[in-house]
């Protein structure tokens, strides 16, 4: 993986990107989320401030996977989610619908 800080900003622009607005970086939060006793997901979450979004003062990002299989993900503070844990479970909650 990319140093923290390259990882930062290729987070930032895959979220600028994907939500057509500008974000500044204001933390990075370790998440751990578990279900049923298993770990489903552990990492760091990118938190980031949004700019010029419409509905969005706030949003998510991390990636998994390496190299040409890096996947990048960008979750927008809206309800229901409040926090990057929150982000974590909705994604996981759309990638098993997008399964079915």
């Amino acid at each position: 993986m990319a140093n923290n800080q390259e990882h930062i900003e290729q987070v930032k622009l895959a979220l600028e990107h994907l939500h057509n607005c500008g974000a500044i970086h204001c933390a990075t939060v370790p998440v751990h989320e578990v279900f049923r006793g298993q770990t489903v997901w552990k990492g760091d979450v990118e938190e980031f401030t949004l700019e010029g979004h419409a509905k969005a003062k706030k949003a998510y990002g991390w990636s998994e996977g390496q190299g040409n299989k890096e996947r990048f993900f960008a979750v927008l503070e809206l309800p229901p989610v409040k926090s990057a844990l929150d982000a974590v479970r909705a994604s996981i909650v759309a990638d098993a619908k997008g399964r079915k």
